[in-house]
């Protein structure tokens, strides 16, 4: 059995961000998730907003964090390759009440250090974007967008690059501690992997992870939000998100935002719900996206959805079922050798990088590992083809013929760069783990067109059978066995076969 010094459970944004902080260090590391790739739960069901900080306690970690990781991000997005554009965002309102409720946040937020904010009149808003909805706003110079799977790919590849092993469809089922071995034996039903130190960065499922290491199973809520996806058509008409006045405890309703590709994401609502990974969608709360959403965004237009989805932020509650902040521990007494995250919701994706410096820290003040001075902060990432100027396009054909080559109309994606998203850095090769790193099927006919010449060109480069190419998760098959009658599995093709 092989010995690690640290394992990592899960690879969302804040795992990932975890064994990238971890890599600085001369430290043998693995990273266990149960999904096929990382950012498959709630770090990739976002808004992908850079949050500035307003709305959280002052004092808090949530706060801290924050204003913290909105600072830094210029360079890190920078370092790692992640495309951001720093937009601002206006919090707008229509009632006094809405007035006092944004004035209220506006001096949380000043308290926590966050900067330029500054209320503005309805022509203010009118002339920083058109289509806002609001009669008043507040402007939040800080805040910005970036694609949150990009981000959390991005980390991951940088601490794969530095060392850092991934291991998917590793679902976690028992830990235990063996005090005359100083060690744990962290078991899947795959293989168990000895480790001298955890740390919980399960996400959604912590509070389990949590109790198999000796903490409480902490109460935690699932907050569940539904998303419109609006085509590139309507980004014409926003360029910064726009959100309405928070309510009194410092929530949202429903928002518009752009996204750093040009699509419109207009959600999320906000309700209850029990199920761990129930990301249905429904026509009541669709229906409440277009009303609200419509406050905010003049455009919002039924000729411009294109998809929907849903993400769940699970909060750790008390008794009486109030929000709590970011559970971040370390109990050397009692569970000796572990770090506890549990309650990483929402701005997760903002604090990502911060949490996991206080994360490592509690191992580093124990340990005292020696520094990696091999470690490479920068990842580098291909420029897409669609970014490329017609020179740089024409001399990357010249290079690489497949660049010639569209595979996804919608989206300007080549076979070059399908090629080279199925040979990641991670060994992931799933239909959306390419969509996420190329943007392919996202584009108006959402993989109508090239979906099945990406799965083409899977079985191609993996020499794997068409039923063995899977869509996201464990058991999503693409394919079922072939259509026409005379065809084995072995002798499917592309054309042959049926999901």
């Amino acid at each position: 059995m092989e010995q690690w010094d640290v394992i990592v459970i899960g690879a969302g944004v804040v795992g990932s961000a975890v064994a990238r902080e971890l890599a600085r260090y001369q430290l043998r590391v693995a990273v266990l998730e149960k999904e096929l790739d990382v950012a498959c739960g709630n770090s990739s069901r976002n808004t992908g907003m850079l949050h500035a900080g307003f709305t959280y306690k002052p004092g808090t970690l949530k706060a801290e964090c924050a204003v913290e990781g909105n600072k830094e991000f210029d360079q890190v997005a920078a370092e790692l390759g992640v495309p951001f554009k720093r937009t601002g965002k206006l919090v707008v309102g229509f009632t006094d009440h809405d007035m006092e409720n944004i004035l209220k946040f506006k001096a949380i937020g000043e308290q926590n250090g966050v900067e330029g904010m500054r209320i503005i009149d309805k022509a203010e808003i009118e002339s920083i974007e058109p289509h806002a909805g609001g009669d008043f706003a507040m402007y939040v110079p800080s805040s910005g967008i970036l694609d949150p799977m990009a981000y959390t790919i991005a980390l991951a590849d940088n601490a794969a690059q530095n060392g850092v092993k991934f291991f998917f469809d590793r679902k976690v089922t028992a830990i235990e501690r063996y005090i005359a071995n100083n060690c744990y034996l962290v078991y899947t039903p795959q293989q168990t992997f000895r480790t001298k130190w955890v740390i919980n960065c399960a996400g959604a499922y912590a509070s389990q992870i949590s109790e198999m290491l000796g903490y409480p199973n902490y109460p935690v809520r699932g907050f569940k939000g539904e998303y419109f996806v609006l085509d590139k058509k309507a980004g014409q008409f926003l360029k910064i998100p726009v959100y309405p006045a928070p309510n009194d405890r410092g929530g949202f309703s429903t928002h518009a935002t752009p996204t750093v590709d040009g699509n419109i994401l207009v959600g999320p609502d906000s309700y209850v719900t029990e199920d761990w990974e129930d990301y249905k969608c429904t026509k009541d709360h669709l229906d409440g996206l277009i009303r609200d959403g419509s406050k905010m965004f003049k455009q919002m237009r039924r000729e411009y959805f294109i998809r929907n989805f849903a993400g769940i932020r699970w909060k750790r509650v008390d008794e009486e079922g109030n929000v709590l902040d970011f559970k971040l521990e370390s109990d050397q007494q009692h569970n000796p050798n572990t770090v506890n995250l549990v309650g990483i919701e929402s701005p997760g994706v903002t604090c990502a990088l911060p949490l996991a410096r206080r994360a490592v820290a509690r191992l580093v003040e124990v340990e005292k590992p020696s520094v990696n001075e091999h470690f490479n902060p920068h990842r580098p990432a291909p420029k897409r083809f669609y970014d490329m100027t017609h020179e740089e396009q024409a001399a990357a054909i010249a290079e690489d013929p497949e660049y010639g080559e569209i595979v996804c109309r919608c989206e300007t994606v080549t076979r070059a760069e399908i090629r080279r998203a199925i040979n990641n850095p991670l060994g992931v090769h799933t239909v959306t783990g390419i969509k996420n790193r190329t943007r392919a099927t996202m584009g108006r006919c959402q993989g109508g067109y090239c979906e099945t010449r990406i799965t083409e060109m899977i079985e191609e480069e993996l020499g794997i059978k068409p039923t063995d190419v899977r869509y996201n998760h464990a058991g999503s098959y693409m394919f079922t066995g072939p259509v026409r009658s005379g065809k084995t599995d072995d002798s499917a093709s592309e054309g042959s076969v049926s999901a």
